[in-house]
């Protein structure tokens, strides 16, 4: 717990002290302001807190105990089957998506629901989770992957509106979250614990890359439909 407090201080204090020294020279705040302010820093620091010390002895756990269980099962279709599964899971469980997904649905005028969205975005999340599983254990080149995905996603930025591009890549940043990007690391680490037989391994590090890639895509083809 103390060490997690202490990340979660290091990343807040700055940034609060920082919003009140501009507040101070350039928008004063009032005294109810400035307390209701603080207050929320506070609340802030105790909440991130908690969720850190969760996600490390919990979630992470977890996510690392799953991807054990999907090697040692021996069965790629499995595999697959969760991972596309914990994909779409944890997208939808993902705040910044949910935030989104209410985002574009009142710029659209209610023309894109944020069911649509959030279904859309966690879709595509879940089928490049499978496939960075099976990179991982087809031990296909990272860079090689990395340098289609983007080849596909420039070719289809051709095919979809100029309006879906920002909304493309914003789900792509989403997805990379405080619940996301742990619980995909730490089932990166138990598979490539068991396929490489080392954590260390760098494998686990290009999934979060992976996976990311797939609601760029998605979105994009949403576009297209639309078009």
């Amino acid at each position: 717990m103390a060490k997690s407090f202490k990340e979660v201080l290091m990343a807040i204090v700055p940034m609060t002290l920082l919003i009140l020294i501009l507040s101070f020279i350039f928008a004063p705040l009032e005294m109810q302001e400035l307390l209701i302010f603080l207050l929320g820093a506070v609340m802030m620091i105790l909440g991130m807190t908690l969720f850190l010390f969760g996600a490390e002895h919990s979630m992470m756990a977890v996510g690392d105990l799953v991807g054990k269980f999907m090697i040692k099962k021996r069965n790629l279709p499995l595999m697959v089957c969760l991972g596309f599964i914990i994909g779409i899971v944890i997208t939808i469980a993902e705040p910044s998506v949910q935030v989104l997904g209410a985002q574009v649905f009142d710029i659209s005028e209610g023309n894109i629901s944020r069911l649509l969205l959030i279904g859309v975005v966690s879709v595509g999340t879940g089928i490049f989770l499978a496939l960075a599983l099976l990179r991982v254990v087809f031990k296909w080149s990272y860079y090689r992957l990395m340098l289609l995905g983007y080849f596909v996603t420039i070719l289809a930025s051709f095919f979809t509106t100029p309006e879906f591009m920002p909304i493309a890549f914003d789900s792509g940043g989403v997805t990379t979250g405080p619940i996301t990007v742990p619980f995909i690391l730490s089932v990166a680490v138990g598979v490539t614990s068991m396929v490489h037989h080392d954590k260390n391994n760098n494998d686990s590090f290009g999934m979060v890359g992976v996976a990311s890639l797939g609601p760029i895509l998605a979105v994009m083809i949403l576009g297209a439909i639309f078009q």
